[in-house]
């Protein structure tokens, strides 16, 4: 972003307001996301498959299970995060309370779009107050509920959307063309998560290692379920050849 004379007030400052409507410290929030790790979700008949770049460093020493970038959030909702890992972890916590509360409050489990509003809420606020900076992270929610299955994607400004296929992070675009381009309504858990991985390879570099990729399904079958290697491996091994061209199945 190139910054003009005069507007180093408004970069600065979070509650002001550059004299086009622009926030450029919620800007550079995308930004962070943009350079984070992607990930991806599809919605399946009964479910939702994320999928996770994990960009481990010196694979050889680091223990995988501290590199984790899908969370479960409840026994029905778990996400997937890109951007900044200490605030990622953050609102996670926060979302995991709020899950909480609502059951012990009402006695029953936490929608998924309200919750992907209550993180949402919780992002906004640190776009309002001095002495605060946003949240430089993206969470994709997904997850089922009494009202089907939903997935969204909160972005570090406090809004949400709610999609079918998305993905979010680094190099996005290619994933995202993909989807549009393969998606089809009441996929099962394989088809979903072979789409995802798909769509997660064309956004990568290095188009030929999956082997960094976390994968996890939630569904009203067998609640949340992460695959573990091996089972990944397998359905790398049944993704179509590099350069295929895409159609829909």
């Amino acid at each position: 972003m190139e910054m003009q004379p005069g507007q180093m007030a408004y970069d600065r400052a979070i509650t002001v307001f550059s004299p086009d409507g622009r926030l450029f410290q919620v800007e550079y929030a995308r930004e962070a996301v943009r350079r984070g790790a992607t990930t991806a979700g599809v919605v399946y008949a009964d479910g939702v498959a994320l999928v996770a770049d994990r960009r481990i460093p010196n694979p050889g020493l680091a223990e995988l299970a501290s590199l984790e970038k899908i969370h479960l959030i409840d026994e029905h909702i778990a996400c997937a995060t890109a951007g900044l890992v200490a605030d990622a972890r953050v609102l996670v916590d926060y979302a995991r309370l709020a899950a909480q509360i609502n059951r012990v409050t009402y006695s029953e489990p936490i929608s998924v779009e309200l919750m992907a509003r209550r993180i949402c809420d919780y992002k906004q606020q640190y776009t309002q107050f001095g002495g605060v900076r946003p949240f430089g992270t993206a969470l994709l929610v997904g997850g089922f509920d009494e009202g089907g299955v939903r997935l969204f994607e909160t972005e570090p400004s406090g809004s949400l959307t709610s999609f079918r296929a998305t993905s979010t992070g680094g190099n996005k675009g290619p994933a995202m063309e993909l989807f549009e381009q393969k998606y089809r309504p009441n996929l099962d858990s394989e088809d979903a998560v072979l789409l995802a991985l798909e769509g997660l390879r064309r956004s990568l570099e290095d188009t030929t290692n999956l082997g960094q990729v976390e994968v996890l399904t939630i569904d009203r079958e067998r609640g949340a379920r992460r695959l573990g290697a091996e089972e990944i491996q397998k359905y790398v091994a049944r993704l179509p050849p590099i350069g295929a061209k895409p159609g829909r199945a």
